[in-house]
């Protein structure tokens, strides 16, 4: 096990269920990475690389959607506490809840 699955594993029982998730894609499309850069380095036919890449790709997606799934999902749970967050005056920028707009604008970035 390397240091940053050790890394991962101590923060496991902080992690929700859906990080969990999208944590275990993130790995099988690092995975599916590794095995494009292995499939070019040796050499092998344009299909092959390209099959893989396009696996590769397709989990990034479905990390990326899961990503923002659950930010919808974090933001329409946070609604009543959005209003009190946003007239804080001490409040970082970014620091609270994703705006519609922003999740809107992360959605599309992933097209």
């Amino acid at each position: 096990m390397s240091t940053v699955d050790s890394d991962v594993v101590a923060d496991s029982a902080t992690v929700s269920d859906a990080q969990r998730r999208i944590l275990n894609r993130l790995k099988r499309a690092r995975g599916q990475l590794n095995a494009v850069i292995e499939s070019v380095e040796s050499g092998a036919d344009c299909r092959t690389v390209v099959g893989q890449l396009s696996a590769v790709t397709g989990a990034l997606d479905k990390a990326g959607f899961a990503i923002i799934s659950s930010a919808m999902r974090d933001c329409v749970a946070a609604e009543p506490d959005a209003a009190a967050s946003a007239s804080d005056p001490d409040a970082e920028p970014g620091s609270g809840p994703l705006t519609v707009a922003e999740l809107e604008k992360l959605f599309l970035s992933l097209a």
